[in-house]
């Protein structure tokens, strides 16, 4: 270069050939991310090279662990200005651009993962070499955060893989292997950690054809085409999406069907449409959520816990299936029950789920190996954790910890997966209450990704960091929370689902009920929740909650109970079920549904989050937040129900619920916690 200079992110190194080796090694950051800072250093070099023309360019990284993870997205954070936003998108895309006009061959070398902007500047490369050394992981996941790409993304990823190709990576934000990216074009050359070198100076000599995308893609580019494919996107993409909750892949075919990727209107084009996602509702709560569960992992540092083998009691649904993917996550698990008879559903439930999980047959029989059947419960005595799943009736549990103590070793913790009941009756007469938890599982545990880690004022933090470290172990996401009846999403839940009864009993269609919190963006209604989950399961925690707080026990739950109608399992509840499917009548004409169904459904929850928060059972409302998107399928375009009071607005939420309560009582009375929320 003509003037060397020192940068903090960037090493630059020229070789005899005036080959430009630019290495990027972000300080003071686990992982490399395309900040402010570094793409300011990048831009100076880049300016530097258009002097200095060197004969070719490699980026690598100064990392182990993976080319470069993204784009910093903090500064967007908030952000209302469309312009400014675009203003900003926009420089990254110039520096790019300028990148992209070096008048030599530039090859990217990605080892480890390339994601979001990192593989956009891999794409603004005339070559990509993948080094096959780990499982590297390229992909574009911006939409999961209610976003597309905004450097160049849009376009190159089209013009190098094609337009089917290219739309599957984007619209789907799923990453794909090293093998999938050099079978669609996006890696050039697959080398190993030893030659990549070779390989980078080989590219740089000989400038093979660049990589663009097949002729059956180009010709399915072309406008008259791009009509018949942008229909068949948007149908495929409508079928999983509410256009309304969900607008980023619908942007994304509508950029292409408008500008077909062309490098002379389409880069703007992008700029303008990722600003407007950015500073909606949408795109302000899926990256603050994104945020959020860093700050839920955050939890996990600095924990020492030695966790490797697990004893489950109870192989019920919830029980087994815990046992199950403990198993499928690497820990030896006994799991105890009365008989052979009632531990074989789980066992069976087990088989399918590692058949789903686990492709090779050796992996899948390690797995098999590490579930044991245990009716006797020997386990016990060498278990790190000892987790009770039966049935919730606090004398039972009690009645089974008073003969498993004196069994367990000193170190091990014990702990319940009760849904509802309060942790200081349940653990009154245990020798060492302070080192029982809360360890509570939702159904169904393989797909739902929250835990409950519940604690009384006096728990030992040790306690606590077995829970906290097991449920990163199980790759599940952690909600620290205190000992109260319904504890966080049971609690939020309870009116939720009571309200749907209200509304049945006043004659409003079951299918009418659900699709309104299916409108608002929950993933499934309140009936078909209360089925999914087990009537008998619905009215033990309907009981602990309607005694805690005062709410009646639905009669119609008890009356099903008594007739076995227990729901999804028993092939009957609300509704009859078909091969795991609930069988649902025809809506109503939206002509004849009140307006007020979404309010008096949502607005509950709303409420009881506030008072959960005012009540201290969470430490903060971004983790009451986070914790009941996940707990719940609380829409997270939303941002959670702390969120949503604050961009509705809290004098509108206040209002609303007063009118409500005027309407059909006192249950919709407005929280005086609301009053402290800023």
């Amino acid at each position: 270069m003509n003037e060397e200079k020192n940068f903090s992110h960037w090493t630059i190194d020229k070789d005899k050939n005036n080959f430009v080796w630019l290495s990027l090694d972000v300080q003071e950051s686990s992982a490399n991310v395309l900040s402010a800072d570094v793409l300011s250093e990048f831009h100076n070099i880049i300016e530097s090279l258009h002097l200095d023309h060197p004969e070719g360019l490699v980026i690598y990284s100064g990392k182990k662990n993976g080319f470069i993870m993204g784009a910093d997205i903090k500064g967007f954070i908030g952000m209302t200005d469309e312009n400014k936003a675009y203003e900003l998108i926009r420089q990254g895309q110039q520096v790019l651009e300028s990148f992209v006009s070096l008048g030599c061959p530039k090859i990217a070398v990605i080892n480890g993962f390339a994601l979001g902007g990192g593989l956009e500047l891999a794409m603004a490369c005339d070559y990509r070499i993948g080094i096959d050394n780990k499982k590297p992981i390229l992909g574009l996941p911006e939409v999961k955060l209610g976003l597309h790409p905004g450097f160049g993304g849009t376009v190159r990823t089209i013009q190098i893989c094609g337009v089917r190709p290219a739309m599957k990576l984007m619209l789907t934000g799923k990453s794909i292997t090293l093998k999938k990216a050099f079978q669609i074009g996006l890696i050039d050359k697959i080398s190993n950690s030893e030659d990549w070198q070779n390989q980078a100076k080989s590219i740089i000599k000989t400038k093979p054809k660049k990589k663009t995308a097949p002729l059956i893609e180009k010709i399915l580019n072309l406008k008259p085409l791009r009509g018949f494919i942008a229909k068949t996107l948007n149908a495929q993409v409508a079928s999983k999406a509410n256009k309304n909750h969900y607008p980023a892949p619908f942007s994304m075919i509508n950029l292409w069907l408008k500008h077909g990727a062309s490098s002379k209107t389409a880069y703007q084009a992008e700029a303008r449409s990722m600003a407007k996602l950015i500073c909606s509702n949408t795109g302000r709560n899926l990256v603050r959520l994104f945020f959020l569960q860093n700050k839920m992992k955050s939890q996990f540092k600095k924990i020492e816990a030695d966790i490797h083998n697990i004893h489950v009691i109870g192989a019920g649904v919830m029980g087994g299936d815990i046992a199950s993917w403990c198993a499928l996550k690497g820990l030896n698990v006994t799991l105890q029950d009365r008989s052979l008879e009632d531990i074989e559903p789980a066992i069976q439930r087990c088989k399918i789920l590692f058949e789903k999980k686990i492709k090779d047959e050796e992996k899948r029989k390690n797995a098999h190996s590490r579930l044991e059947v245990d009716i006797n419960g020997e386990g016990i005595s060498n278990a790190d954790l000892i987790i009770e799943a039966i049935f919730e009736n606090k004398k039972a549990k009690k009645d089974l910890y008073k003969k498993i103590e004196h069994k367990m070793k000193p170190s091990a913790i014990l702990a319940t997966n009760t849904s509802s009941i309060l942790l200081e009756d349940l653990r009154s007469d245990l020798a060492q209450p302070e080192k029982f938890i809360g360890i509570h599982f939702f159904n169904p545990v393989s797909q739902l990704p929250l835990v409950e880690i519940i604690k009384c004022d006096d728990t030992h933090q040790s306690a606590i960091d077995v829970g906290l470290e097991f449920v990163k172990i199980v790759a599940k996401s952690p909600l620290l929370c205190k000992s109260s009846e319904g504890f966080v999403v049971n609690r939020l839940l309870g009116p939720y689902m009571a309200e749907a009864m209200h509304l049945a009993r006043e004659g409003v269609g079951l299918t009418d009920i659900d699709n309104a919190a299916v409108n608002f963006g929950m993933p499934m209604g309140p009936v078909e929740l209360v089925d999914t989950v087990g009537i008998d399961v619905a009215l033990n925690v309907s009981k602990v909650l309607g005694k805690a707080y005062n709410r009646p026990v639905p009669d119609e739950l008890v009356q099903m109970v008594e007739s076995k109608k227990l729901g999804k399992k028993s092939g009957e509840g609300f509704y009859k079920w078909v091969s795991g499917k609930a069988i649902k009548s025809e809506p109503t004409s939206p002509d004849l549904i009140t307006d007020d169904i979404e309010d008096r459904l949502i607005l509950p929850m709303v409420n009881e989050a506030i008072k959960c928060l005012n009540d201290g059972i969470v430490s903060d409302a971004d983790m009451l937040d986070i914790g009941v998107i996940f707990g719940t399928g609380f829409a997270p375009f939303r941002g959670g129900p702390i969120q949503y009071a604050k961009d509705r607005g809290i004098e509108n939420i206040i209002s609303s619920l007063d009118t409500l309560a005027q309407k059909y009582g006192d249950r919709f009375k407005p929280s005086s916690a609301w009053s402290n929320i800023n």
